[in-house]
C-alpha cells in the first residue's frame, strides 16, 4: 500500500517502538526492539534515544524501560473516549446488584483493552485496570467483539494471534476457536470456562450504541466455584442484558 505523502515515516517507527513494550516486555534492548519491530538497528536506537532523551523511557546503558511519562499517551486516549463516561456508573450499579467484578473493554488487533472497570474481590492473580490488555481469542469480551465481525475478519485475526495456551482448557485450533465464536453470534453472549486462568469463568454481551452498531463488550468475571457453566448465563445474563439495554439508549 502506498503512503499518503503527508504521511510521516519517523513518527510511525517511534510508535512501533512504544508499542513493543509490555508487561512481558518491560525492558527491552535495541536488538530485542529492532528483532520486534523489523527495524534495522540503528533505527531502533534512534527511536530508542529519542524516548530517553524527551524523559519517555529510561536507559541504563543497556535496557530500556518506559517512564511514567509515556502514560500520559494512553490515558490522554482514554480521556477523550465518550464510553468510559458513560458505562462507568452503569458497572458500579451492576457491581453492587450481582456482587461481582464487572468490566467493559474494546477491541484493538488481536487483543481487548479494558476501558472501565468496577471489582468487587479479585479473582484472577493479575491486577486488571483500564489500559489492561488481554489476548482476544480466550475472554469472553473478545469473543463477543470478534463475533460482531465479519467472518473473514475475524478469522483473520485469530489466524494472526498468539495461540499459546494460557490454561489446559484454552482452545488453540482457529477452526475451533472460530466455531466457538460463530455460537457467540448467534446466541449473544459469550461464556468462557478457565481459559484465561484455571478458577476463572467469564460472561459477555456486546454493548450497542443508539445507531445499533457494536462499540464495546460488557462482562462479569467470578471465580469458578461459585458458578456451574450451566448456572452462569441463568444467574448473570438477565442483569447484564438490562445493562446492555440501558448503554444503548444513551450511546450516540
Amino acid at each position: 500500500m502506498n503512503k499518503p505523502t503527508d504521511h510521516i515515516a519517523s513518527l510511525a517507527k517511534g510508535l512501533k517502538v512504544i508499542e513493543c513494550f509490555g508487561a512481558e516486555a518491560s525492558r527491552l534492548s535495541i536488538s530485542d526492539v529492532a528483532d520486534a519491530t523489523g527495524l534495522d538497528r540503528a533505527t531502533a536506537r534512534r527511536c530508542l534515544l529519542t524516548l530517553h532523551h524527551e524523559e519517555y523511557a529510561d536507559y541504563d546503558g543497556k535496557f530500556f524501560t518506559l517512564t511514567p511519562r509515556a502514560l500520559r499517551l494512553g490515558l490522554g486516549a482514554l480521556a477523550s473516549l465518550q464510553l468510559p463516561q458513560v458505562v462507568q456508573p452503569w458497572l458500579d450499579q451492576l457491581t453492587e446488584q450481582i456482587g461481582q467484578s464487572c468490566s467493559v473493554s474494546i477491541l484493538d488487533g488481536t487483543e481487548i483493552v479494558y476501558l472501565a472497570r468496577a471489582a468487587q474481590k479479585r479473582v484472577m492473580s493479575i491486577g486488571l485496570s483500564p489500559g489492561s490488555r488481554l489476548p482476544a481469542h480466550c475472554t469472553s469480551m473478545g469473543r463477543v467483539l470478534l463475533a460482531a465481525l465479519p467472518e473473514e475478519e475475524g478469522r483473520a485475526i485469530i489466524e494472526r494471534s498468539d495461540l499459546t495456551p494460557r490454561t489446559s482448557l484454552s482452545l488453540t485450533d482457529p477452526d475451533e476457536i472460530m466455531i466457538r465464536i460463530a455460537e457467540v453470534r448467534t446466541q449473544g453472549h459469550a461464556v468462557i470456562d478457565q481459559e484465561v486462568e484455571i478458577g476463572l469463568r467469564s460472561l459477555a454481551v456486546p454493548i450497542f450504541n443508539s445507531r445499533d452498531r457494536v462499540v464495546a463488550a460488557l462482562n462479569t468475571g467470578m471465580a469458578a466455584a461459585q458458578a456451574s457453566i450451566e448456572d452462569l448465563a441463568v444467574s448473570y445474563l438477565p442483569a447484564l442484558l438490562k445493562v446492555q439495554a440501558g448503554v444503548r439508549r444513551v450511546l450516540h
